[in-house]
């Protein structure tokens, strides 16, 4: 049996031990120039700004920026499994599609891109959000509803997460977008993180 002198000098020197560093699980966002911040300063982009409401209300989260101006969900499909295996994500944020549409690219393309990516999270073990888009009717009434609705049938699908649109509250406000009018300002960042955060914050479990 311990004497009472062996037992503090015990607890002594479990307090001594060094604490033990504990790895912040990952949010990975891969998506396009809507989340890559094109034409504001990076610092100023919704992702980035999810990064700050993490260390602030989740610290136990910590956020990867992956997104590329331009992406497609071709290339996001080709970039995907090296990411993962990079960063093991616990979750990922989906955002792709909007240059598909934008080009007019066939919508069950983008639509298997989208079930491969997420059925590849998947398999790793992530949870996923997918992020939808909607475009302007250039390409017609029929190809516009299809865009739109594939978002809906791959969350369905793969039983996902689905924010059903990222500039939900102020696409029509223009002088929320910049002089291309494709690409939010500064000042929407914080509403396409207000979007993004409903669908996202009951996926941040322990």
């Amino acid at each position: 049996m311990f004497s009472t002198l062996s037992l503090r000098l015990f607890f002594v020197a479990l307090l001594c031990l060094p604490a033990v560093a504990t790895r912040a699980a990952t949010v990975l966002v891969v998506g396009d120039s809507l989340s890559a911040g094109y034409g504001i300063a990076r610092e100023l982009g919704w992702v980035n700004l999810l990064g700050q409401r993490l260390a602030q209300h989740n610290p136990a989260w910590q956020v990867v920026n992956a997104s590329i101006s331009g992406d497609t969900t071709a290339n996001g499909r080709s970039r995907l499994p090296a990411l993962l295996r990079q960063h093991e994500p616990k979750v990922l944020v989906l955002e792709l599609g909007a240059n598909d549409g934008l080009r007019g690219q066939p919508i069950p393309a983008m639509r298997d891109n989208l079930t491969a990516m997420i059925a590849l999270a998947q398999k790793s073990g992530a949870r996923v959000l997918l992020v939808g888009m909607r475009i302007p009717p250039n390409y017609g009434e029929d190809y516009t509803n299809a865009f739109e609705h594939a978002y809906v049938e791959v969350a369905q699908t793969r039983k996902v997460a689905l924010v059903p649109f990222l500039l939900q509250g102020f696409a029509e406000k223009r002088e929320l977008f910049q002089a291309d009018t494709v690409h939010p300002t500064a000042a929407a960042q914080g509403l396409m993180l207000d979007n993004v955060w409903a669908g996202l914050k009951p996926l941040l479990k322990p």
